[in-house]
């Protein structure tokens, strides 16, 4: 099963996010914060403070997708540059 189409932007919101945030709270940092329009098709990944855990948000041309992903149990980190 794919996910998604190939997305033609990821962008990386590199702040630490409250994970409580669902769709409707990710969606406002991406319209306010990043000065996006949601509504592209772009991907949007969020982390949290610990970055153990990822949020993924999209529209897919029907409605939101939110996709959450908990790292592994050896401590895993998300890490970025």
């Amino acid at each position: 099963m794919k996910m998604f189409v190939e997305p033609a932007h990821i962008y990386l919101y590199r702040d630490a996010v409250d994970f409580r945030k669902s769709i409707d709270g990710l969606v406002a940092l991406v319209e306010g914060e990043l000065e996006r329009d949601a509504y592209t098709g772009a991907l949007f990944l969020f982390c949290n403070k610990a970055k153990d855990k990822l949020k993924l948000v999209y529209w897919d041309k029907t409605g939101f997708a939110l996709w959450y992903k908990r790292l592994g149990a050896t401590r895993s980190r998300f890490v970025y540059c």
